[in-house]
Order: structure tokens, then C-alpha cells, then sequence
């Protein structure tokens, strides 16, 4: 498996978490929160694998330097959003706005990532590289997973 199969993988996982808490109703407030905070770990967790490992393999090449800026930028917004979002009740109108807005910018991010950024990485990364880097995100995707589950029991 290469880097782009691995975060693809990720993609999928945390868009299927959004399906299950958009079908959850208002007076769900235990499973929205259990699954919020499943997509919370989840997209922190992408995020940081993404800016310390995926995005410094490929920031310095002309053809993904923009696109990867462009990236990091949108993960700070989804983080502003999401710690916003834990301040407030799920059952709290602005809590549903957010989630929505949070939607879309994860949708928005992930869909440039899939359709632009991953093409233009494949040609910079060769494929010893993107299985190499893939080989290092899933470790380091199960200690920060770990370190993550730790801060929150």
C-alpha cells in the first residue's frame, strides 16, 4: 500500500463517521458525542500525519508547494472549528451549523487532495517513496492513536 491508498483509507473512514452522526437525532446526545469525538481523534490524528510526514516529502517541489500550503491551511480551519464545536451541546443550533460547515470544508479538502495534490505527488514521490512514506505514517498513525486514546480517558 502506498501513501495515497493509506490517506485515501483515512478519507473514507472519517467521511463514513459523518454519515453515521448525520443520521443521529437531536436527542442522541451521547452517540453524537461519542461520534464526534471519533471523528475529532480521527481528523486530528490524519492531520498531524499529513503536516509532519506527507506534506514535508512533497512542500519544496514547484508542482505541489501551493497546493500543500493551500492544505495546511485549510487543517488549521478544521481544527478552529472542531474546538469551537467541543465547547457547545450537540443538541445547540450553532453546533449543527458547524457540523455542517465542518462537512464541507473536510469534503472540500479532501476532494483537492484526491484530484490534485495526490497526482502532482506522484510526480515527485516515486513509488519506493510513497510506500516508504506510507510505511511511516501507519506507525506513526498507531502512537499518536495511542497517545491520543491516553489524553482522553
Amino acid at each position: 500500500m502506498d501513501i495515497y491508498e493509506l490517506l485515501k483509507k483515512d478519507h473514507e473512514a472519517v467521511s463514513e463517521l459523518f454519515d453515521q452522526l448525520e443520521q443521529t437525532d437531536e436527542d442522541e446526545d451521547d452517540e453524537r458525542e461519542r461520534l464526534f469525538a471519533e471523528i475529532n481523534r480521527e481528523l486530528t490524528v490524519h492531520g498531524e500525519i499529513e503536516e509532519t510526514i506527507f506534506y514535508p516529502a512533497i512542500k519544496n517541489a514547484d508542482k505541489t508547494h501551493d497546493v500543500v500550503m493551500e492544505g495546511i491551511e485549510e487543517h488549521q480551519i478544521i481544527k478552529q472549528l472542531m474546538s469551537a464545536m467541543q465547547d457547545l451541546g450537540t443538541d445547540d443550533d450553532q453546533w449543527e451549523a458547524k457540523l455542517t460547515v465542518l462537512r464541507e470544508i473536510v469534503e472540500h479538502h479532501v476532494e483537492e487532495e484526491e484530484t490534485e495534490m495526490f497526482p502532482k505527488a506522484r510526480k515527485v514521490l516515486d513509488g519506493d517513496e510513497a510506500e516508504a512514506l506510507a510505511e511511516r505514517v501507519e506507525d506513526e498513525k498507531h502512537m499518536l492513536l495511542e497517545r491520543y486514546s491516553e489524553q482522553v480517558d
